[in-house]
Protein backbone atom coordinates (compact mmCIF):
# COMPACT_ATOMS: atom_id res chain seq x y z
CA UNK A 1 0.00 0.00 0.00
CA UNK A 2 1.66 3.16 -1.00
CA UNK A 3 0.35 6.43 1.58
CA UNK A 4 2.61 8.94 -0.03
CA UNK A 5 1.12 11.80 -1.45
CA UNK A 6 2.45 11.86 -4.50
CA UNK A 7 0.63 8.75 -5.68
CA UNK A 8 0.72 8.00 -9.87
CA UNK A 9 -1.73 4.97 -10.23
CA UNK A 10 -4.91 5.77 -8.45
CA UNK A 11 -6.51 8.28 -11.71
CA UNK A 12 -8.58 5.92 -12.65
CA UNK A 13 -12.19 5.61 -11.79
CA UNK A 14 -11.78 1.86 -11.35
CA UNK A 15 -8.95 2.29 -8.68
CA UNK A 16 -6.17 1.28 -11.93
CA UNK A 17 -6.65 -2.16 -11.15
CA UNK A 18 -6.79 -3.13 -15.26
CA UNK A 19 -10.44 -4.27 -14.97
CA UNK A 20 -12.01 -4.91 -17.83
CA UNK A 21 -15.80 -4.71 -16.48
CA UNK A 22 -15.58 -1.40 -15.22
CA UNK A 23 -19.09 0.65 -16.19
CA UNK A 24 -18.63 3.91 -17.45
CA UNK A 25 -17.16 5.32 -20.73
CA UNK A 26 -14.28 3.76 -22.35
CA UNK A 27 -12.96 3.08 -18.59
CA UNK A 28 -9.56 1.25 -19.24
CA UNK A 29 -8.71 3.81 -21.90
CA UNK A 30 -9.55 6.30 -18.64
CA UNK A 31 -7.69 4.25 -16.34
CA UNK A 32 -4.91 4.12 -18.43
CA UNK A 33 -4.91 8.00 -19.24
CA UNK A 34 -4.93 8.35 -15.80
CA UNK A 35 -2.11 7.26 -14.19
CA UNK A 36 0.00 9.05 -16.83
CA UNK A 37 -1.71 12.32 -16.13
CA UNK A 38 -1.28 11.41 -12.54
CA UNK A 39 2.81 10.79 -13.27
CA UNK A 40 2.56 14.34 -14.88
CA UNK A 41 0.78 16.47 -12.48
CA UNK A 42 3.76 14.34 -9.43
CA UNK A 43 6.26 15.95 -11.93
CA UNK A 44 4.68 19.49 -12.34
CA UNK A 45 4.24 19.30 -8.67
CA UNK A 46 8.26 18.40 -8.20
CA UNK A 47 8.96 21.40 -10.23
CA UNK A 48 6.94 24.07 -8.56
CA UNK A 49 8.48 22.73 -5.07
CA UNK A 50 11.78 23.33 -6.46
CA UNK A 51 11.13 26.89 -7.78
CA UNK A 52 9.58 27.28 -4.53
CA UNK A 53 12.13 26.42 -2.60
CA UNK A 54 14.52 28.31 -4.92
CA UNK A 55 12.57 31.33 -4.40
CA UNK A 56 12.75 31.15 -1.10
CA UNK A 57 16.07 30.70 -0.80
CA UNK A 58 16.82 33.37 -2.95
CA UNK A 59 14.87 35.34 -0.35
CA UNK A 60 16.18 34.63 2.59
CA UNK A 61 20.20 35.18 1.29
CA UNK A 62 18.46 38.31 0.34
CA UNK A 63 17.26 39.18 3.88
CA UNK A 64 20.46 37.70 4.92
CA UNK A 65 22.93 40.10 2.98
CA UNK A 66 20.87 43.27 3.72
CA UNK A 67 21.10 42.77 7.58
CA UNK A 68 24.85 42.12 7.14
CA UNK A 69 25.33 45.14 5.05
CA UNK A 70 23.68 47.23 7.66
CA UNK A 71 26.22 46.54 10.18
CA UNK A 72 28.94 48.24 8.61
CA UNK A 73 31.63 45.81 9.49
CA UNK A 74 34.73 45.72 7.03
CA UNK A 75 34.64 41.84 6.98
CA UNK A 76 30.45 42.39 5.17
CA UNK A 77 31.98 44.79 3.02
CA UNK A 78 31.11 43.54 0.02
CA UNK A 79 27.14 41.94 0.89
CA UNK A 80 23.95 43.77 0.74
CA UNK A 81 20.61 42.63 -0.98
CA UNK A 82 20.30 40.44 -4.41
CA UNK A 83 19.31 42.69 -7.26
CA UNK A 84 15.99 42.71 -8.55
CA UNK A 85 15.46 39.74 -5.46
CA UNK A 86 11.49 40.68 -5.44
CA UNK A 87 11.48 40.48 -8.96
CA UNK A 88 12.66 37.09 -9.12
CA UNK A 89 10.50 36.05 -6.46
CA UNK A 90 7.17 37.55 -8.05
CA UNK A 91 7.83 35.38 -11.03
CA UNK A 92 9.14 32.19 -9.07
CA UNK A 93 6.41 32.37 -6.71
CA UNK A 94 3.22 32.73 -9.17
CA UNK A 95 4.68 30.08 -11.93
CA UNK A 96 5.12 27.52 -8.70
CA UNK A 97 1.26 28.18 -8.05
CA UNK A 98 0.17 27.38 -11.73
CA UNK A 99 2.41 24.15 -11.27
CA UNK A 100 0.61 23.17 -8.20
CA UNK A 101 -3.01 23.38 -9.37
CA UNK A 102 -3.00 20.13 -11.66
CA UNK A 103 -1.72 17.78 -9.01
CA UNK A 104 -4.61 19.34 -6.45
CA UNK A 105 -7.01 18.78 -8.83
CA UNK A 106 -5.87 15.24 -9.82
CA UNK A 107 -5.81 14.41 -6.39
CA UNK A 108 -8.87 16.07 -5.42
CA UNK A 109 -7.13 18.77 -2.54
CA UNK A 110 -9.36 21.56 -3.42
CA UNK A 111 -11.14 22.96 -0.31
CA UNK A 112 -14.53 22.11 -0.49
CA UNK A 113 -17.63 22.59 2.21
CA UNK A 114 -18.93 19.37 3.14
CA UNK A 115 -21.47 20.34 5.11
CA UNK A 116 -23.18 20.99 1.79
CA UNK A 117 -22.71 17.56 0.83
CA UNK A 118 -22.48 15.56 3.77
CA UNK A 119 -26.02 13.97 2.46
CA UNK A 120 -25.26 13.14 -0.82
CA UNK A 121 -24.07 9.17 -1.37
CA UNK A 122 -20.93 8.42 -3.50
CA UNK A 123 -22.91 8.83 -6.52
CA UNK A 124 -24.60 11.61 -6.12
CA UNK A 125 -21.39 13.28 -5.20
CA UNK A 126 -19.88 11.95 -8.31
CA UNK A 127 -22.41 13.69 -10.52
CA UNK A 128 -21.77 17.01 -8.44
CA UNK A 129 -17.77 16.09 -9.30
CA UNK A 130 -18.77 15.65 -12.86
CA UNK A 131 -20.82 19.10 -12.93
CA UNK A 132 -17.91 21.29 -10.97
CA UNK A 133 -15.07 19.52 -12.86
CA UNK A 134 -16.58 20.44 -16.11
CA UNK A 135 -17.52 24.27 -15.12
CA UNK A 136 -13.74 24.42 -13.31
CA UNK A 137 -12.54 23.03 -16.81
CA UNK A 138 -14.67 25.68 -18.56
CA UNK A 139 -13.16 28.75 -16.13
CA UNK A 140 -9.74 27.70 -16.43
CA UNK A 141 -9.76 27.46 -20.30
CA UNK A 142 -11.15 31.40 -20.26
CA UNK A 143 -8.66 32.12 -18.03
CA UNK A 144 -5.81 30.48 -19.85
CA UNK A 145 -7.07 32.68 -23.46
CA UNK A 146 -6.99 35.67 -20.97
CA UNK A 147 -3.62 35.59 -19.83
CA UNK A 148 -2.61 34.09 -23.12
CA UNK A 149 -3.85 37.77 -24.15
CA UNK A 150 -2.62 39.32 -21.50
CA UNK A 151 1.01 37.86 -22.35
CA UNK A 152 1.29 38.79 -25.95
CA UNK A 153 0.28 42.07 -25.29
CA UNK A 154 3.48 42.44 -23.15
CA UNK A 155 5.51 40.74 -25.60
CA UNK A 156 3.87 43.41 -28.16
CA UNK A 157 5.14 46.18 -26.54
CA UNK A 158 8.33 44.65 -24.77
CA UNK A 159 7.97 45.41 -21.49
CA UNK A 160 10.61 44.67 -19.25
CA UNK A 161 11.14 44.63 -15.22
CA UNK A 162 12.77 48.10 -13.49
CA UNK A 163 15.66 46.04 -12.28
CA UNK A 164 16.75 43.01 -14.35
CA UNK A 165 15.39 44.19 -17.18
CA UNK A 166 14.24 40.52 -17.41
CA UNK A 167 11.02 40.62 -20.59
CA UNK A 168 7.80 40.19 -18.22
CA UNK A 169 5.93 37.95 -20.63
CA UNK A 170 8.35 35.44 -19.00
CA UNK A 171 6.48 35.52 -16.41
CA UNK A 172 3.49 34.80 -17.74
CA UNK A 173 4.89 31.66 -19.75
CA UNK A 174 5.56 29.77 -16.93
CA UNK A 175 1.82 30.65 -15.66
CA UNK A 176 0.32 29.53 -19.06
CA UNK A 177 1.86 26.44 -19.18
CA UNK A 178 0.90 25.55 -15.96
CA UNK A 179 -2.68 26.92 -16.84
CA UNK A 180 -2.68 24.91 -19.92
CA UNK A 181 -1.96 22.07 -18.27
CA UNK A 182 -4.16 22.52 -14.99
CA UNK A 183 -7.35 22.40 -17.99
CA UNK A 184 -5.79 19.26 -19.19
CA UNK A 185 -6.15 17.41 -15.80
CA UNK A 186 -9.52 19.12 -15.25
CA UNK A 187 -11.04 17.80 -18.55
CA UNK A 188 -9.32 14.39 -17.90
CA UNK A 189 -11.49 15.19 -14.30
CA UNK A 190 -14.41 15.30 -15.95
CA UNK A 191 -14.24 12.00 -17.56
CA UNK A 192 -13.23 10.51 -14.02
CA UNK A 193 -15.86 11.53 -12.26
CA UNK A 194 -18.96 10.64 -14.97
CA UNK A 195 -17.11 7.56 -14.87
CA UNK A 196 -17.33 7.34 -11.16
CA UNK A 197 -20.60 8.80 -11.39
CA UNK A 198 -22.50 5.64 -14.00
CA UNK A 199 -20.36 3.25 -11.61
CA UNK A 200 -20.06 2.84 -7.78
CA UNK A 201 -19.51 6.76 -6.88
CA UNK A 202 -16.64 8.56 -5.60
CA UNK A 203 -14.52 7.01 -3.37
CA UNK A 204 -13.94 7.71 -0.22
CA UNK A 205 -12.72 11.07 1.15
CA UNK A 206 -12.41 12.46 -2.83
CA UNK A 207 -13.68 16.02 -3.18
CA UNK A 208 -12.65 16.93 -6.74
Amino acid sequence: MNDSPFRGGGGGSDGGNGRTDAPGILPEAEAFIGKWIGHFTNLMAIIGGLVLTAVMLLAVASIIGRALSRLQWPMFSGLGPIPGDFELVAMGTGMSIFLFLSWAQFNRGHVTVDIFVSKLGPRGLAWLSTVTNLIMTVMVVILAQRIGEGMASKQRFGEITQILEIPVWYGYLGGMFGLWAFALVCAYTVWRSLNEALGAGEPAGGGA
